[in-house]
């Protein structure tokens, strides 16, 4: 497949983003997607709020929307999946074009807004699943016309809390108005405390505490930083997931596409999310799992946002121009960087440049 993958993407380029990403999915659920041929390996085993990772790289949400492909992804290499964002009732998210290839760049801006074919589709399919190994999170968000958007965050949690390995609160997407208000302080408290009691009670039900994280975005102030690590220090939230995509544009060779609306991601989110990431692990001490997002695209930028304070790392948006050998090239690559270097363990580079990164400026 890698060495194929230049056909592939060329052939792939020719259609707009969305249908390519459509048929890419289509291609994992009829099991034409690669294999990883990954040997085990004790040094990369993560265990973060209960959950025992077998590596530390996982799919964003974004990919896998309504839990078509959980298992196919897991089939890549990826140590664990996140689906979603899966809101209450079916949506279609804003008008296409959505998605845009910024190719020079490396970068994807998008502005889906949540499209979803809400709780009941998606719940169905990871109850098919019930029984098979692997860590899949339920990405969890709100409809865009919610009267009460923290019941929609309650509403995931109360339908998914029997599937999901995990939950991540998405607040922090910028193409859904008004969603990211749910950042500030005393919206971020009350949405945290109805998120935990729900949890609680489905732990009752179900006979386990499913954790929690809350995913931010990379364009929050200090301050806002600030408010973010005292309400979840404040709280029993499990962890924190740095970052969503930005609304900058810093530093972009394509100014055409990046004039389009949405939120970008790829290789140049890469300094901003990881210097939001070390600050967060320093306001937050060695304590609060930490899964760090936002410009992977190599086993040295994965292993550089472990180096900023990550427990966990996530990638999505690299698949797109290195292709679905890219998470087994990352995994087989952190076993030789622990060759290399000698670690018992991959968490043995946690925190190493955290003061290197907390100490950049948010431009």
């Amino acid at each position: 497949m890698d060495a194929l993958w230049p056909l592939i993407r060329a052939g792939l380029f020719r259609f707009d983003p969305e249908t390519a990403h459509t048929l890419s999915v289509k291609a994992l659920k009829a099991g034409l997607g690669p294999r990883a041929a990954l040997k085990p390996d004790a040094r990369l085993k993560v265990d973060v709020a209960g959950l025992s990772f077998p590596n530390p790289l996982g799919l964003a949400a974004g990919y896998d929307k309504n839990a078509d492909v959980p298992d196919a992804i897991l089939g890549l290499g990826f140590g664990f999946a996140e689906i979603g964002t899966v809101t209450p009732l079916a949506q279609p998210g804003n008008p296409k074009p959505r998605i845009f290839r910024l190719a020079a760049d490396e970068a994807v801006v998008n502005r889906f807004g949540f499209n979803s074919e809400g709780h009941g589709a998606a719940l169905a399919r990871l109850q098919a699943r019930r029984g098979r190994s692997g860590i899949v999170g339920v990405n969890i968000g709100a409809n865009k016309d919610a009267a009460d958007r923290i019941a929609d965050y309650v509403a995931g949690i109360r339908a998914f809390a029997g599937v999901a390995s995990y939950f991540t609160a998405n607040i922090s997407s910028p193409n859904t108005p008004g969603l990211r208000d749910l950042q500030a302080r005393d919206s971020l408290k009350a949405l945290l405390a109805a998120i935990m009691v729900a949890r609680d009670e489905e732990a009752i039900r179900v006979g386990r505490k499913v954790p929690v994280f809350l995913k931010i975005a990379p364009d929050l102030t200090e301050e806002g930083l600030d408010d973010v690590a005292a309400e979840i220090q404040a709280s029993a939230l499990d962890g924190l997931i740095v970052s969503n995509t930005t609304l900058s544009r810093a530093g972009l060779s394509d100014q055409v596409q990046a004039k389009e609306a949405g939120g970008m991601s790829g290789k140049p989110l890469f300094e901003r999310a990881t210097t939001v990431l070390a600050k967060m692990r320093r306001r937050l001490g060695g304590n609060v799992p930490i899964i760090g997002v936002g410009g992977v695209h190599s086993t040295e930028t994965a292993a550089e946002k472990i180096r900023a304070g990550a427990d966990l790392v996530q990638l999505y948006s690299s698949m797109v121009y290195e292709g679905p050998g890219l998470p087994a090239r990352i995994v087989n690559g952190l076993s030789m960087l622990c060759d290399r270097e000698g670690l018992g363990s991959i968490r043995d580079l946690r925190d190493r440049t955290v003061e290197v990164w907390a100490g950049k400026t948010l431009a």
